[in-house]
Parts: structure tokens; C-alpha cells; sequence
């Protein structure tokens, strides 16, 4: 007998409580099971991106906050 079948045999004699129970545990289960699926993260893989693009980041904050203080003293000025 598989535990497919062991559980349903189980399941047709319990009560409604315990039928709620279950319910929720299985719901708990399917909420658990998408959070430990989730791709583990290679800290070196990050480093190495990281590395390669922070020159450009830096620009582009460089780049942003110009424009971003010509807002303010925009907004200011209304």
C-alpha cells in the first residue's frame, strides 16, 4: 500500500475537526514548499557581478542626483 493510500484510508474515518486539521496542514505545506524551492544564491556569482557593474552604478547615481537636486530646487522655488 503506498502512503497515498494509507493516508486516504486514514482520512475517511476521522472527524470534521480533524478534517480541518488536515486541511490546514496541507495548506501549510504548500505555503513551505514555495519558499524552500527558492534558488540558493552563490555569494561569489553576486561578487563578481557586483564588481563588474559598480563602476557603472556609480555613474548612473552620479548621473541621477544631478537631475535629482535640479528637482528639489525646482520644487522649491513653487
Amino acid at each position: 500500500m503506498t502512503v497515498k493510500e494509507r493516508l486516504v484510508k486514514e482520512i475517511k474515518v476521522l472527524n470534521e475537526q480533524q478534517l480541518h486539521e488536515i486541511e490546514e496542514y496541507v495548506a501549510f505545506l504548500k505555503f513551505r514548499s514555495r519558499f524552500v524551492l527558492l534558488p540558493s544564491f552563490d555569494e561569489s556569482r553576486i561578487a563578481k557581478l557586483y564588481k563588474e557593474f559598480a563602476k557603472k552604478d556609480r555613474e548612473l547615481t552620479e548621473e541621477g542626483m544631478t537631475d535629482y537636486a535640479s528637482s528639489l530646487i525646482k520644487e522649491d522655488r513653487r
